[in-house]
């Protein structure tokens, strides 16, 4: 064990046996207030604060995520020892299990996986990867089609990430492009261009969230103004086709062009194949389960939101159920799927089978952090984060007018990365901002609002905890530290171009100067960490 490695692990000892003693020392304590104590106030956003910076300095997320939960356990419970452990247990992870949208993305995730092991067993995988190695040639082109790809899939974050790695993972490793740098591109393109299009789960989140206005037409006003999604989006084919990549990054690439695609090996929870691809395979035996996911959990999306009832379609669209259909969706692609390889006789039934334990467990990595995220967020909401956030924001929005686009970017940034969420973020933020521009000056609500959302998604983009930051580290099969690690640079330099935009366009409030003001800017940014940074990357 090197000496910064027992450092950590005896600091981690003494914040144990700290956190141990004050439970001690209140074990005694009898009444329960209706409101601990530090509700709504800074320590709030303690127990988030703890959880990422222990993933980041342990590089573990597990015990990492489980202090955090047990520091805002304590919080919650000011301190009582019976209260902690009911928390944690009751109100934490079996709440948190029992949801059922929670529950309906975990059965999302479980079917995925398995019909990306039908897939592969299938040979599916193999064949498009023969395929893609005569038509895609370079490392270049490998990561511009992953982009092109995460921009079509544009209906939901998750099922972009997990559709999207699944595809191109066999394309990126034969063309060595680095697990980090894929995680990088699944991730930038699922919540930033489902933030940005009209027909979504998130625009229909969106759309919800603004009361007593159309929902939609704000959202489609708004999408000019989503300078971060438009932005990260740019920033990614710039990177690509300059061939710009620095912080940690930089090393994961150099590594990949060796041969190490992982840098720090191979993923803990990868097995070997112990079972060969059929030979038989072709393309279509890994599109054709792509084409019915796409269509089954889009017809799952405007069933649940009342199409067949007689709603229109883009009404059943926005008021759909994203992890009910889902569900629906990805099982009856499923069934479609085994009777399609039957016929082909690619797999039989039983190899199809087969498949769903195998499935189970390439997805229990992403279940665990996922769960131990949701739980949480779970201690994050008893403690009144979104309270606290919009007692600030509310005292903020007095002065400073032309600069408050900026100031509530920066404040989905801060509450999403610390929540891991953007859907809870726009559901603080935006009525606030209605509130306060309503009727009052209705380009600065847009410009406000647009800011929500880019805020919210520049922080899910950044967080550890984050459930599209999780999905995307399973979909490229990435260890999840080293993922959020090499990601984290790109992201805030998205972050700090985007906050310049803002105050741009807090003061012209027109999106045809502030927008292309923002590309000048990202370009002339990635030029110059291209000037530093050019031999390294070379």
């Amino acid at each position: 064990m090197t000496q910064r490695r027992k450092k950590i692990m005896i600091a981690f000892v003494a914040f144990a046996a700290l956190l141990l003693l004050m439970t001690m020392t209140v074990f005694a304590a009898t009444g329960e207030e209706p409101k601990p104590h530090m509700y709504a106030t800074f320590w709030s956003l303690i127990p988030p604060v703890v959880a990422i910076a222990l993933a980041l300095v342990t590089k573990e997320v597990y015990s990492s995520l489980f202090v955090g939960i047990l520091v805002g356990a304590l919080f919650a419970t000011d301190f009582q020892f019976e209260g902690t452990v009911l928390k944690i247990i009751d109100e934490g992870f079996i709440q948190v299990l029992s949801d059922s949208a929670n529950v309906g993305i975990l059965i999302f995730l479980v079917i995925l996986g398995t019909m990306v092991c039908m897939m592969n067993r299938a040979g599916g995988s193999a064949a498009f990867g023969k395929w893609a190695g005569k038509h895609i040639k370079t490392r270049i082109g490998a990561q511009i089609a992953t982009i092109i790809l995460g921009i079509l899939i544009f209906v939901d974050d998750y099922f972009n990430c997990l559709t999207v790695g699944s595809v191109m993972r066999p394309v990126t490793d034969r063309h060595q492009v680095s697990k980090a740098k894929l995680s990088y591109l699944i991730d930038s393109t699922a919540a930033p261009v489902c933030i940005i299009a009209p027909i979504s789960s998130w625009a229909a989140a969106v759309s919800g969230f603004v009361e007593g206005e159309d929902g939609l037409a704000i959202f489609m006003q708004a999408i000019p103004y989503n300078f971060y999604a438009l932005l990260t989006i740019f920033m990614m084919f710039a990177v690509v086709l300059m061939r710009v990549d620095f912080g940690p990054m930089a090393l994961h690439e150099a590594n990949a062009l060796k041969g190490d695609i992982y840098t720090c090996g191979k993923r803990a929870d990868e097995e070997e194949e112990t079972v060969k691809p059929n030979p038989r395979g072709k393309v279509t035996d890994l599109v054709v389960p792509i084409v019915l996911l796409i269509i089954c959990c889009i017809t799952g999306m405007i069933y649940t939101g009342g199409f067949f009832s007689g709603t229109d379609f883009v009404t059943a669209f926005s008021q759909s159920e994203a992890s009910l259909a889902l569900s629906i969706g990805s099982f009856f692609a499923f069934v479609f799927t085994v009777i399609f390889y039957a016929a082909r006789r690619v797999l039989s039934f039983r190899d199809c089978m087969d498949c769903i334990p195998e499935g189970f467990k390439a997805m229990v990595p992403a279940i665990l952090i996922l769960t131990f995220a949701w739980t949480l967020k779970a201690m994050t909401d008893s403690l009144g984060a979104d309270v606290f956030v919009a007692t600030a924001m509310k005292s903020v929005a007095g002065g400073l007018l032309n600069f408050l686009p900026a100031i509530i970017f920066l404040v989905g940034c801060a509450l999403a990365f610390a929540t891991g969420t953007s859907w809870g973020t726009f559901g603080i933020l935006i009525p606030i901002v209605v509130a306060v521009f309503e009727g009052k000056d209705p380009q600065m609500m847009i410009i406000s609002i647009s800011a929500c959302m880019a805020g919210a998604v520049c922080g899910d983009h950044c967080s550890p905890i984050s459930d599209t930051t999780i999905m995307a580290s399973a979909g490229a099969q990435c260890n999840h530290v080293n993922h959020v690690t090499t990601q984290l640079p790109y992201a805030l330099t998205a972050a700090a171009v985007s906050f310049v935009t803002y105050i741009i366009a807090g003061f012209v409030k027109t999106a045809w100067i502030a927008l292309p003001a923002g590309i000048l800017l990202m370009l002339g940014t990635l030029l110059v960490i291209k000037k530093k940074y050019g031999r390294k990357t070379a």
